[in-house]
């Protein structure tokens, strides 16, 4: 009797045991359907969107839609997406002051054409008569003046800023001479005084840097000569150098006599007391775009001295700078292929 009770709960409990097993594949199968019908659910909602994603790009009613249609239409949403942020980021930089430039046609192809050289000439009050023999000899004026700048790719602009009593008659005059030949940048932010040049010399090139995206700026002086064309094809020969500091390099005694005509306060910054370090002379000298940019940039702490040429020649110490001493730049004397002369 014993035995068989015994017996008989063993088989109870195997057969329990048994049906534990098939519950669970039971419960497994129910939730894995389910799943697949969700997928196929959703799948099949996808399906009907791009159909009539479809349906509405292509215009054709009713049709079926294939793999290739579905990726077409996949990649053309991911253009739309990039297309709006562009938009974004165009209309954020148009309101920056940030415009793209006119784009010129060449052999079928379209390119920007950025300008060879901004050239500043550096001029005062009263030097009416300087900057018209400039206008006759060599700058141009009006249409010639036009026809430089397209032709050539050579901006010419005389360069003053305002007077010491704002708005007085030497402001207007500057201003009545500039409504007839449109040819001045007027720094409104410097005041024009005799131991100004270097810092003019810096807004300037800021300015320039600022307004026109040029390959080289060029500091002229305002009873210097430019032959443009041999400046055309000697700036042509360093367009492949990123960093261009050129010019008549010198480096020049440093005086410390207070009386002395070119006497520089901080004589002593210069080790020796003896001579400064490589620097363009500052009757013309010519920088690269990177270069003018760098001045724009820093233009609030970058260190002016008596000089502008020595000046700018600071600016440029401890940069990877390429100094190119031409001697065409030399404009004490005319000689064959000079591009600067002084008068």
């Amino acid at each position: 009797m014993q035995s068989r009770g015994s017996n008989h709960r063993l088989s109870s409990m195997g057969n329990n045991r048994s049906r534990i097993p098939a519950l669970l594949i039971s419960m497994f199968a129910t939730f894995a359907s389910i799943y697949v019908v969700g997928r196929l659910w959703q799948d099949a909602e996808n399906r009907v969107y791009l159909i009539k994603e479809l349906d509405r790009i292509t215009g054709q009613g009713q049709s079926a839609i294939s793999v290739d249609d579905t990726l077409k239409i996949i990649a053309c949403r991911e253009q739309h997406k990039k297309l709006d942020a562009l938009e974004t980021e165009l209309a954020a930089a148009r309101q920056e002051g940030f415009v793209s430039k006119p784009l010129i046609e060449i052999n079928g192809t379209y390119s920007r054409r950025r300008p060879l050289v901004v050239i500043g000439i550096l001029t005062k009050f009263g030097r009416q008569k300087n900057r018209d023999a400039i206008r006759k000899a060599w700058m141009g004026s009006g249409s010639s003046l036009k026809k430089i700048e397209d032709g050539k790719g050579i901006i010419v602009r005389f360069v003053i800023g305002r007077s010491e009593n704002r708005g007085d008659n030497l402001d207007a005059d500057i201003a009545r001479e500039n409504r007839l030949t449109n040819d001045f940048i007027i720094l409104d932010n410097h005041v024009e005084t005799n131991d100004a040049l270097p810092k003019k010399a810096k807004l300037f090139f800021a300015h320039a840097a600022d307004k026109w995206d040029a390959e080289f700026y060029a500091k002229v002086n305002d009873d210097i000569y430019v032959n443009i064309d041999a400046l055309g094809a000697t700036l042509a020969t360093h367009l492949d150098k990123p960093r261009v500091y050129m010019g008549c390099m010198k480096s020049g005694e440093v005086f410390s006599e207070l009386n002395h005509k070119w006497y520089e306060p901080e004589w002593w910054k210069f080790g020796d007391k003896k001579s400064y370090f490589r620097h363009a002379s500052g009757e013309m000298y010519v920088i690269s775009r990177a270069l003018a940019k760098f001045i724009s940039i820093n233009r609030s702490i970058l260190r002016t001295y008596a000089h502008d040429d020595v000046s700018a020649g600071s600016w440029f110490i401890g940069l990877d700078v390429k100094h190119v001493d031409e001697a065409k730049f030399c404009c004490s004397s005319w000689s064959t292929g000079a591009i600067c002369a002084g008068v």
